[in-house]
């Protein structure tokens, strides 16, 4: 299937689990396009949720996203600049032993980072593709 990778790799899979139980053609492509059609319907309720938040006039609400960005990029900016110019600033000072700062596991912040950076990326090539529509 083309167009969203992901959906193709699950539509992969659906094929790989209905040989196993399923012989007859049609009804294999009968239950193929009847689990595709539910996962179109999820794909599209979720759409539907997106778009109600989008619009939203309350931050608390529409702002979730935008929020989760700059709490990213508020802490690599302090993970990879403020940390270390503040430990730099401390031990010219002469205070690396008294005061220490606050460290961030940068492990799971990479994580976070990494995965808005990819459904990003996937968005570019939705769009690049054709596959989404725009308004």
């Amino acid at each position: 299937m083309m167009g969203i990778p992901l959906i193709g790799d699950i539509a992969g899979a659906i094929d790989g689990i209905l040989d196993k139980f399923i012989v007859d053609k049609d009804q294999k492509l009968k239950a193929k396009t009847q689990v595709l059609d539910h996962l179109l319907a999820l794909n599209v309720g979720q759409l539907d949720v997106n778009k109600a938040e989008a619009a939203h006039k309350s931050i608390f609400v529409a702002g979730w996203r935008p929020f989760i960005g700059w709490v990213c990029g508020v802490a690599l900016a302090w993970e990879f600049i403020g940390q270390p110019v503040g430990n730099w600033v401390l031990n010219l000072w002469g205070l690396e032993l008294t005061y220490t700062l606050p460290d961030i596991a940068s492990n799971r912040l990479m994580e976070l980072v990494l995965a808005m950076l990819g459904m990003a990326g996937l968005r570019t090539y939705e769009k690049r593709s054709g596959v989404c529509r725009e308004k």
